[in-house]
């Protein structure tokens, strides 16, 4: 039976079992004793009275009446039968007989099950009211009130399922959380997105309708107005593909693959990526690193890197400089970035990677995602993303990738 292994029901009963057994042991060997030294003292007696009484009987002939042969036994019975005494049911001198010592052992049998009944009545009501409470727990659970407690640190059987939904409740309890905040933040995302894509669809649409409405327009003004609807659709273009990566990397869909990465070779391939931008702006980027590698997706982290370098160069004016510095440790890989831009307002220091916040130094072109979207990649790779900056002295990017 399973209640035979529980401890809490068992022990008791163990411990209680030998208790009334010793207890009923001890006081029958003391009545035995008892008994044994009241017929040692009626014999003593008997043998002193025959010695008082009838003196010229020898000890010899005292020795041989106590050495009593079957017949005399018989007669002697007899005799007792004569005046009432029956030593089959009564003792001859008048103590206490077998009768009381099995009316003293059944008692203590009646006690020792009557004690293990009240124990199991005990434990029944316990685990019937263990029962309730979990039924009344996985009705609240139903009813995602995740807000309850029952962990318990026994180890019955109760106890380890009770343990066992407090984990599941916390679990449920975190998917929620999870739940509401993605849904706050999808529902931010889409607000921010919004707004984003109004401005350029807006601005589009006028464009649009002053070329039609002008079917005259000078070539040069018209050449003017589909030179910047193209520009408005490039952005545009960007815009949603770095959401949709965004996308991927909230919702855990996007695939990335760990390989060895030469930090000079991508740091390389971010100068070819952003060649166009570094020649208009006449800016140059200086390399300075010793060989060092790190875990990653190649793919990703270029495009991290190559969105906080085109940040860099969009903040820092003509004919300046960007650097690049890079090295390696038993612990990490850092990178280094540092322009000799115009800074960072010191209120929007702590902003910089939330997605669309644009601070007072914002380019016109600043949508605020690229640095979010970096920083993003980066933490999937083990890495992390610092900045520092001064306004007037230009901003520092430190990433590191752990080991």
């Amino acid at each position: 039976m399973k209640i035979l292994k529980n401890k809490k029901i068992i022990i008791p009963i163990i411990i209680l079992t030998i208790i009334i057994i010793a207890t009923n042991i001890l006081f029958t060997v003391n009545e035995l004793k008892n008994n044994q030294r009241i017929t040692s003292n009626v014999i003593a007696g008997i043998i002193g009275n025959i010695e008082k009484n009838y003196p010229n009987v020898s000890e010899e002939e005292i020795i041989s009446i106590l050495n009593l042969e079957n017949e005399e036994i018989e007669d002697g019975k007899n005799t007792l039968i004569k005046y009432g005494i029956n030593i089959e049911n009564q003792n001859a001198i008048g103590q206490i007989t077998n009768n009381k010592l099995l009316i003293i052992n059944i008692l203590s049998i009646i006690i020792l099950v009557f004690a293990i009944l009240v124990i199991l009545y005990i434990y029944s009501r316990s685990e019937s009211k263990k029962i309730k409470e979990i039924e009344k727990y996985i009705e609240a659970i139903n009813n995602k009130n995740y807000t309850l407690k029952i962990s318990e640190n026994s180890e019955d059987e109760f106890s380890n399922l009770s343990n066992e939904l407090y984990k599941t409740t916390v679990m449920l309890k975190e998917q929620a959380s999870n739940s509401q905040k993605s849904q706050k933040t999808l529902q931010t995302n889409i607000e921010d997105i919004s707004h984003q894509l109004k401005t350029p669809l807006t601005s589009i649409s006028i464009m649009l309708d002053n070329i039609i409405d002008n079917p005259d327009m000078e070539i040069e003004t018209r050449q003017k107005f589909l030179h910047e609807i193209n520009r408005q659709i490039e952005w545009f273009n960007w815009l949603v593909i770095a959401l949709l990566k965004l996308s991927k990397i909230d919702s855990g869909t996007a695939v990335f693959t760990k390989k060895e990465i030469n930090v000079e070779k991508i740091i390389n391939h971010v100068i070819q990526n952003l060649a166009i931008p570094l020649d208009i702006k006449q800016q140059k980027i200086i390399v300075n690193g010793n060989s060092s590698k790190f875990i990653g997706d190649y793919n990703w982290q270029l495009e991290a890197l190559t969105n906080i370098v085109k940040n860099c160069i969009e903040h820092t004016p003509n004919h300046k400089n960007i650097y690049i510095k890079f090295e390696e440790n038993n612990f990490y890989t850092k990178i280094t970035i540092r322009d000799e831009g115009v800074g960072i307002a010191k209120e929007d220091i702590k902003h910089i990677f939330e997605r669309f916040y644009k601070g007072k130094n914002s380019s016109e072109n600043s949508i605020g995602i690229g640095l979010a979207l970096a920083k993003s990649i980066i933490e999937r790779d083990n890495g992390y993303i610092i900045c520092s900056s001064k306004e007037g002295e230009g901003t520092t990017f430190e990433i590191k990738y752990m080991k």
